[in-house]
């Protein structure tokens, strides 16, 4: 019987240990896999009409103009024809570059122009109304791109984007709230009702006919339509009833330019990124290489010790955002010592696991400035293996609120972005300094990451995000989960998030998404926790080329994001 007992025993270990090895690893939740091509955007008319152009034998930056559009019909909030943008873009032979269609202060601005006789900041000057506004670059962007690398007729590339405005979309959730949040805005700011202060709610469909025929405008009369005809001259006369000081002359001489991308390594990876006037791909490097040296895969995500060393390397790349960026045609950037191993690899020397290092006592390196969370970005990989990361924006959620009713788009708020007055946070709490001071004719410094990495000198991710100051953390955080912690491209999308720049001196948490027990230790060790309770840190829309050639889409989970492909 004892014998009996003892087999049983043994049989029944045996058993759960067999059990325990043999057990299948739970399937990773991956986004949509598509064969050749794919466009991953905030709204889903946006991303099948970007497909569509490619499935017509388009390329990615044929799609890029389509998206770009489209997401001006359907997503107001960012989406736009009055705003600007960066793109960042490799070709299937390697070849990488960036297009800087980011807005700039009109020629009538002044350093002061946003402040009073004592020099105190009026702040709502540079957020709503006619001087928030500066000079749109959008519709200068895309012909830009497409006289470089376009391979379809401008008009035929605008068709579908024009009927989806003539025969509407479709209202969602996020958008009716997004509507009603700041409908009593609108009315205020335009002194009347405008089109998009109906009420409208999900399910119903909105046409903007007015926008469809600006957009007939411009497909048949190109850009001049906008930067020296009919469009441009309803623009400043609109402008000008409401108090703001854009001219002709600027819309006139606007230009965007293509500038050289920064290339960062990290591992056996190439981070090509925006330059200056984004503060983006700098920012980016410095971080990823200030964290190199630590195993983060061994600290495990999300830990405390991984949020401590990003938090630390976040603290010092925008200390030394706030005092050394702005536009580069204006401004002189030390951008080789910013990045330089020397100059980076003394900046964590104060750092300790211990306790957190105050912001107080973190000042710009030594060398021998909360912008808009409202923000949009779309990522393009097309079948010819061309890749497009493009970052767009009204600045605030629709811009200044401006809308012109007869053109039928918002206008930004991009003057914001300027230092009002040194030492003095923006409204999105980034500190700037005289770098980024407002000049006429100037660009505003900007946080958006458009960013395309390559793996072993292969196309591996095209992604960005929306998100303000929040942009670069999210980039980052998205490509470590993939690259540290072995994600796919949705789980990396999706992960929880986290945030520091510095100034306010507080990490910033997504809520209800880390364990209460990491927040406690940090807590502990000194750092300033604010878990926000509608915080959205980014929403990152990335394209992963898997090892077998396949493309991965991560679409965002906390917005309307789509990923479509073929």
């Amino acid at each position: 019987m004892k014998k009996l007992l003892l087999l049983l025993i043994i049989f029944s270990i045996t058993s759960c240990k067999t059990k325990v090895n043999t057990a299948t690893p739970s399937a990773k939740k991956t986004g949509l896999i598509a064969e050749k091509a794919m466009v991953v955007s905030a709204r889903k008319e946006a991303s099948d009409i970007g497909l569509a152009v490619l499935k017509k034998g388009g390329n990615a930056f044929d799609a890029m103009i389509a998206t770009e559009m489209a997401l001006a019909v359907v997503y107001p909030y960012a989406g736009n024809l009055g705003g600007g943008g960066f793109m960042v873009y490799r070709k299937a032979d390697g070849q990488t570059g960036t297009l800087d269609y980011r807005e700039k202060a009109p020629l009538l601005s002044t350093k002061d122009m946003y402040q009073d006789e004592n020099g105190e900041v009026i702040s709502h000057l540079s957020k709503v109304g006619g001087m928030a506004v500066g000079v749109p670059g959008t519709v200068a962007g895309i012909f830009a791109v497409h006289e470089k690398f376009g391979s379809m007729p401008m008009a035929e590339i605008l068709e579908p984007v024009i009927a989806l405005a003539r025969n509407g979309y479709v209202v969602t959730a996020n958008q009716e709230a997004s509507l009603g949040r700041y409908r009593e805005n609108f009315v205020r700011v335009n002194r009347d009702s405008i089109f998009y202060s109906k009420n409208f709610a999900e399910g119903d469909t909105i046409r903007n006919l007015a926008l469809a025929r600006t957009l007939e405008r411009i497909a048949e009369n190109g850009r001049d339509e906008f930067y020296n005809g009919p469009t441009g001259e309803k623009i400043i006369a609109y402008l000008q009833r409401h108090g703001g000081i854009m001219s002709l002359q600027d819309l006139r001489e606007y230009q965007s330019f293509w500038r050289d991308p920064i290339h960062v390594k990290y591992n056996n990876l190439n981070v090509i990124s925006m330059a200056p006037p984004s503060s983006g791909g700098i920012v980016l490097g410095q971080i990823l290489k200030m964290i190199e040296g630590f195993p983060l895969e061994k600290y495990g995500h999300n830990s405390v010790e991984m949020i401590q060393v990003m938090t630390e390397a976040e603290r010092r790349a925008y200390a030394d955002r706030s005092f050394y960026l702005g536009d580069p045609d204006f401004v002189d950037i030390p951008v080789e010592v910013l990045l330089s191993d020397k100059y980076l690899n003394g900046r964590m020397d104060n750092f300790s696991f211990s306790k957190a290092t105050p912001s107080s006592e973190m000042e710009h390196g030594a060398i021998t400035a909360k912008e808009s969370m409202e923000t949009t970005h779309y990522s393009i990989v097309d079948q010819f293996g061309n890749a497009v990361a493009a970052t767009t924006t009204l600045n605030g959620a629709y811009g200044s609120k401006l809308y012109v009713e007869e053109l039928g788009f918002f206008l930004n708020n991009e003057m914001d972005d300027f230092s009002a007055k040194p030492g003095v946070p923006n409204m999105f709490g980034l500190i700037g300094a005289e770098a980024n001071s407002i000049a006429p004719g100037k660009k505003m410094l900007s946080s958006m990451t458009p960013t395309i990495v390559e793996k072993k000198g292969k196309l591996w991710l095209v992604l960005g995000s929306p998100g303000g100051s929040t942009i670069i953390t999210s980039v980052l955080q998205t490509i470590l989960n993939v690259e540290e912690y072995n994600m796919s491209m949705q789980e990396a999308v999706d992960a929880p998030r986290f945030h520091h720049q510095w100034l306010p001196d507080e990490i910033l948490f997504e809520p209800n998404a880390f364990a209460p027990d990491v927040l406690n230790t940090l807590r502990i060790k000194g750092y300033h926790i604010n878990e926000g309770e509608s915080t959205i840190i980014g929403k990152v829309d990335a394209i992963r080329v898997l090892p077998d050639g396949k493309l991965e889409g991560g679409a965002d989970r906390r917005g309307d994001d789509t990923a479509a492909g073929f």
